[in-house]
């Protein structure tokens, strides 16, 4: 059994105990006295604890992996042997040159600039990322952000139109001899554009022009993140001006189904609500998401018949649940708060990711020379927007005291 395994099942072995614990003092209200309260909260810290741990050996593994990966081809043929398949060779943005080139620019902060770049200039003079770069840019945001993991994304060349069906097909039961009438199908438009994103990271000029400093792999590791950080924030709570429109928009995201009674706290009841107000097939593939200090509030709640709705992982990678569906962390959804939304439920594949064109990089002249740092820039055009609202559903937090 494996370090991450083993920390799992010890996890589920304390939180079963801070369960049954909790069963075994309450008194005939359903409370605990403060002595028994202070062991809980001791039991669900260690919870906790072990929740970090996991998530943190996981992040090294996947780390080890990456580390791991070979730095070059192997030999797939004998040697002193001719392949009879000659591989073409690659051209523009994807050979070999091109990455040298672009490899080279940055390390030179963009004074040393091969002509083979100006194959990939973009409209504003940066240069595009070469073919492989991009696809690790796309993996990697894809790894951080879990709207792009929960989501469907589209390239896109242009404005991008997506075709809603407004109504239902015609259907009606009729005499004999009778008259039947087609409805005419109407299509809503929902349209993707291309909001411009902009990252910048530093480096110090000793770690740019130190070759054995892994310049590439670092670059696209902070951009990636950065990247994925600013897209997550703005699918979740964008509100389509000048950025993409977000799953807990007040106009144009999901469906706000369920308002507490209270202004700061989540009862068992409307959590299965929430459940119940999203549609059966869109339950099929549905998840929730929430921040982190919400699942705090959860942990407690139970369900009818006295159990508990949450229910840690116990396989490595796979997320916790609530009532039996998938939850999914975000520190970018808002807290519980008057008038928050705060919990997100349904099926996150209608949410639509277009990206425009290929990412790039660019130098940031002048701008750091003083501090001895060299600034990079990394830019990307995406939108974002749910086609069908009614496939994902909100629960809000009551606004005031006396609404």
């Amino acid at each position: 059994m494996n370090k991450i395994q083993e920390l799992m099942e010890k996890r589920a072995q304390v939180w079963n105990g801070a369960k049954a614990f909790v069963e075994s003092k309450q008194d005939k209200d359903g409370l605990m006295s403060e002595e028994d309260a202070k062991t809980y909260a001791e039991m669900e810290t260690k919870v906790k604890n072990f929740t970090m741990e996991i998530e943190r050996m996981q992040s090294m593994e996947q780390m080890e992996r990456e580390m791991e990966k070979p730095m070059s081809q192997p030999l797939t043929s004998q040697p002193m042997k001719a392949d009879n398949k000659i591989e073409a060779k690659k051209t523009g943005r994807a050979s070999a040159e091109y990455k040298a080139g672009v490899l080279e620019a940055l390390r030179s902060n963009f004074r040393n600039v091969s002509n083979v770049l100006q194959e990939g200039v973009d409209t504003a003079g940066g240069y595009l990322v070469p073919k492989e770069y991009d696809s690790r840019l796309i993996d990697g945001l894809t790894s951080e952000n879990i709207m792009r993991s929960l989501g469907t994304t589209i390239t896109t060349s242009g404005e991008h139109k997506i075709n809603i069906a407004g109504n239902k097909p015609a259907a009606s039961w009729i005499e004999e001899g009778g008259e039947f009438s087609f409805g005419d199908a109407t299509f809503d438009q929902i349209l993707l554009d291309a909001h411009k994103l902009h990252v910048a990271i530093k480096v110090t000029d000793e770690l740019l022009y130190d070759n054995a400093f892994n310049l590439e792999n670092y670059i696209l590791d902070q951009f990636a993140k950065a990247l994925a950080n600013a897209e997550e924030d703005a699918f979740l709570n964008g509100d389509g001006v000048g950025k993409p429109l977000g799953i807990f928009a007040e106009n144009g995201g999901g469906q706000v189904s369920i308002t507490t009674k209270t202004q700061s706290a989540i009862t068992a009841d409307e959590v299965s609500d929430l459940v119940y107000s999203l549609k059966r097939p869109y339950r099929k593939n549905a998840k929730f998401i929430m921040n982190d200090q919400t699942i705090g509030l959860l942990r407690k709640l139970k369900d009818s018949n006295g159990a508990y709705m949450w229910q840690p992982a116990l396989v490595a990678g796979e997320p916790d649940r609530l009532l039996g569906y998938p939850v999914y962390t975000s520190e970018y959804v808002p807290v519980v708060a008057a008038g928050a939304p705060v919990i997100a439920f349904g099926d996150f594949s209608y949410y639509n990711i277009g990206d425009r064109g290929v990412r790039s990089f660019d130098q940031l002249r002048e701008l750091f020379a003083g501090n001895g740092m060299v600034g990079f820039l990394a830019k990307e055009r995406v939108d974002g927007k749910l086609v069908l609202p009614e496939a994902v559903q909100i629960l809000k937090m009551k606004a005031s005291a006396s609404s």
